[in-house]
């Protein structure tokens, strides 16, 4: 039995991105007011995933890697943030054109978070041969790494949901924040977005009985992302 994330990911064309979702501005996928990139597309696939409708490559919206991240970039600086955070999805599944969206808010001064389901130590060794795994790893300050397992929760750290999942401050940027959390834990954030027409957006962190209850009272978000109209 193969174990999950230990499989190294295909190399993909990096002048288009494979996305489902992006947020300006949001307080629960990382340190401090961020935005957020939901890549489409997952190889890892783990059970009890929080996202598990992000692992089809047959959905989400592509487009020209470069332009739609110019957009990103723009509405991350009127929406004031620190920086983003990469997560899906797998954004080491697309890792040059991850790279470039990462490459593109560091050069406008702002601080990258990656999530994903492959190790540290793996993806450093794919790296040796993978210049775009390398270059999203370069790109990364705070790296959120290791297959979700469910039978193992974490009620203590932020971000993320099993004990086998790591922190990682791969830039001095967020070595004290990281350091905190080791001598205090921290809590994590569910953000709830209603639009006009009665569509609702989760994003965050929650086990699943929790996520249940909420959405029992409040409908049923959309079984997948939306597409984008040609």
């Amino acid at each position: 039995m193969t174990l999950l994330g230990a499989v190294e990911p295909s190399v993909r064309v990096a002048d288009t991105l494979r996305w489902a979702r992006f947020l300006p501005s949001t307080l629960a996928e990382g340190p401090g007011l961020r935005s957020a990139l939901w890549l489409q597309g997952c190889a890892v696939r783990c059970p009890g995933c929080f996202n598990p409708q992000l692992w089809t490559e047959k959905a989400g919206i592509v487009d020209d890697t470069a332009a739609v991240t110019r957009s990103f970039v723009d509405q991350a600086l009127a929406a004031g943030v620190e920086g983003v955070t990469l997560l899906g999805g797998e954004p080491f599944d697309q890792a040059g054109a991850s790279a470039i969206v990462a490459e593109a808010f560091r050069d406008a001064g702002l601080t990258v978070m990656t999530f994903s389901g492959y190790t540290r130590a793996l993806l450093e060794d794919w790296s040796a041969h993978r210049p775009d795994i390398a270059r999203l790893l370069a790109a990364t300050d705070l790296l959120a790494d290791g297959p979700y397992l469910q039978d193992r929760p974490d009620r203590r750290r932020p971000w993320i949901g099993s004990t086998n999942q790591g922190l990682h401050a791969l830039t001095p940027v967020y070595a004290e924040r990281l350091a905190e959390i080791d001598r205090v834990g921290g809590t994590d954030r569910i953000e709830v977005r209603i639009s006009p027409t009665g569509e609702i957006r989760v994003n965050g962190w929650a086990e699943t009985a929790a996520l249940e209850l909420l959405l029992d009272d409040l409908g049923h978000a959309p079984a997948r992302p939306r597409k984008a109209v040609s």
